[in-house]
C-alpha cells in the first residue's frame, strides 16, 4: 500500500470513528449500577465500612444506600468500633427495621470488654518498661496501638504506632512499623504521613519483599493521586507487581490499581509513555483484565477511537464518584483525557471539518468551538478556527526556516566559542592571569 493511501485510510478511521454505522461492532459495557455486595467483597476492615459508608453518603439511590448502610451495619457488629455503630445506626434511622436498631446491650459489652482490655494493657506495658526489654515495649505499643485502631481512636492508634519505631531492632520491625502507621494516615486522610513513612520503609531494601514493595507502591500511588499529581501516581501504580493480590484488601484492591493507574496515566501521559509504560506493560496488564472497561478505553484512546473511549468514560462516571480516593478527582482527570484526545485528533492534520470533528466527539459544534478555543488560548494546539466554514487550521512551523534559524544559531555559537578558548589559550601562554596577580 503506498503511504499517502496508509495515511488516508487512517484519517478515514479516525473521522468516522463517531459514526455509529462505521463504528467498530463491539459491545459499550453499560453503566449499571453499583453492585454493592461484590463491590464490598474486594475489602476488608476498616476501610470496607468506611466505603460502604462513603457510598450511602454520596449515592442518590434509596435503596442502594440503605444495601450500603444495611452491609455496613452487619460489618461493624463483627468488630469492637462502637463510635461507628452508633453513627451508621444513626444515619440508617429506623429505616431498615427492628434488627438494625441502637442495639445498646452490644454496645455496652463492647465497651466494658474495651476497658477491662484497655487496663491490662496499660498495666503490661508499664511491666515491660520498668524492666527495660526492647522487645516486650515494642510489642506493648504496638498491641496497644491495635487496639485503638479497632476501637477507631486512630490518633491514638498512630502514636502508639509511631512510639515502637524507639524500640525496633530489625529492618523488619521499622518495616511493620511504618505500614501500621501508613494505614492509619491513609484512614485519616493524612497523605503527607503516607508519603514520609513509605520513603522510611523503603530505607530498608534488604528486608522488604514483593508484596511489601506492592504495598507501598500502591500508598505512595494513593498519596500522589491525593495531592493531584497524576503522572507520579499512575508511575507508582503502574509499577505494582502482582503480587499484591489480596494481600492490602484492607487499603486497596487490585481492581482499584487498574482504575486510578489506568485514568492517570491517560490523563497525564504522552502517546509514547501510554505505549510503552501501560499498554506492554505485561504486569499491569494482568491489573487491567480485572477491569475490562478500563482496559478497553485506553486500548480506544490509543487507536483514536474517541467516541467509544468517551463513552466507556461516561459510563464509569456514576460509579467512580462513590469511590472513597477517586471522587474528588473525576471532573479534572476526565476534563484533562478529553483535553489530550482533541489535542491528538487535531495533530496530524492541515485542517479538520469541526462538524466531523463533533460527530466524533459525540458533541455539538458550538461546544466543540469553544472546548478548542480554550487549548489554542492555552497555546495546546498551534491552531485558528474559522468560525464562519467551520473549519480548523493547523500553524505547522516552517520546518526550512527552523532548520536554518538553527544551524546559523549553532555556527555563531560554535565561533564564539572558538574566540573564547583562543583568548583563554593566549592569556595562559603569555602568563597575564600570574602578572597582574603578583601587582597586587
Amino acid at each position: 500500500m503506498e503511504p499517502d493511501e496508509d495515511l488516508g485510510l487512517i484519517a478515514d478511521e479516525i473521522y468516522a470513528n463517531g459514526d455509529e454505522n462505521t463504528q467498530r461492532h463491539r459491545p459499550i459495557i453499560s453503566s449499571e449500577q453499583l453492585d454493592i455486595e461484590a463491590y464490598a467483597a474486594l475489602y476488608s476492615g476498616r476501610t470496607k465500612i468506611m466505603r460502604l459508608y462513603f457510598i450511602a453518603d454520596r449515592c442518590g439511590n434509596a435503596s442502594m444506600q440503605l444495601e450500603a448502610l444495611r452491609m455496613a451495619y452487619d460489618e461493624i457488629k463483627k468488630g469492637e468500633n462502637t463510635q461507628l455503630f452508633r453513627e451508621v445506626v444513626q444515619k440508617i434511622d429506623g429505616r431498615l427495621g427492628t434488627n438494625y436498631g441502637p442495639d445498646p446491650a452490644w454496645a455496652e459489652s463492647v465497651d466494658r470488654r474495651a476497658d477491662l482490655r484497655k487496663e491490662k494493657l496499660e498495666s503490661e506495658l508499664n511491666a515491660y518498661r520498668t524492666n527495660l526489654i526492647k522487645e516486650s515495649i515494642r510489642m506493648g505499643y504496638n498491641d496497644f496501638g491495635d487496639f485503638s485502631y479497632a476501637h477507631g481512636q486512630l490518633g491514638e492508634a498512630f502514636k502508639n504506632y509511631v512510639r515502637t519505631r524507639d524500640y525496633c531492632t530489625t529492618a523488619k520491625h521499622i518495616i511493620h512499623m511504618c505500614l501500621n502507621a501508613i494505614l492509619v494516615s491513609i484512614e485519616m486522610g493524612q497523605f503527607t504521613h503516607v508519603t514520609s513513612y513509605v520513603s522510611k520503609a523503603e530505607q530498608s531494601q534488604d528486608a522488604l519483599d514483593a508484596i511489601t514493595v506492592a504495598k507501598l507502591r500502591c500508598a505512595a500511588g494513593l498519596a500522589h493521586l491525593e495531592a493531584k499529581k497524576y503522572k507520579l501516581a499512575g508511575r507508582k501504580f503502574l509499577e505494582v507487581g502482582p503480587e499484591l493480590g489480596n494481600n492490602y484488601t484492607e487499603v486497596i484492591a487490585p481492581q482499584d490499581v487498574a482504575t486510578y493507574g489506568g485514568l492517570c496515566a491517560l490523563a497525564s501521559f504522552d502517546r509514547a509513555e501510554l505505549k510503552s509504560k501501560v499498554i506492554d506493560n505485561i504486569n499491569f496488564r494482568n491489573f487491567l483484565e480485572l477491569v475490562p472497561e478500563i482496559r478497553e478505553l485506553i486500548h480506544d484512546f490509543y487507536t483514536s477511537h474517541y467516541a467509544s473511549c468517551l463513552e466507556y468514560l461516561g459510563n464509569l462516571k456514576v460509579n467512580l464518584l462513590l469511590d472513597i480516593h477517586l471522587h474528588d478527582h473525576v471532573e479534572t482527570l476526565y476534563d484533562q483525557i478529553r483535553s489530550k484526545a482533541l489535542i491528538q485528533y487535531t495533530h496530524p492534520f492541515v485542517s479538520v471539518d469541526l462538524n466531523m470533528m463533533a460527530n466524533a466527539f459525540k458533541t455539538s459544534v458550538a461546544g466543540l468551538e469553544k472546548e478548542l478555543e480554550a487549548l489554542i488560548t492555552d497555546n495546546q494546539i498551534q491552531a485558528r478556527i474559522d468560525s464562519h466554514n467551520k473549519i480548523l487550521y493547523a500553524r505547522h512551523a516552517d520546518q526550512r526556516n527552523a532548520t536554518f534559524q538553527k544551524v546559523l544559531q549553532t555556527g555563531k555559537e560554535f565561533d564564539r566559542d572558538v574566540r573564547s578558548m583562543l583568548l583563554r589559550a593566549n592569556l595562559l601562554k603569555h602568563d597575564y592571569i600570574a602578572r597582574t596577580s603578583r601587582k597586587h
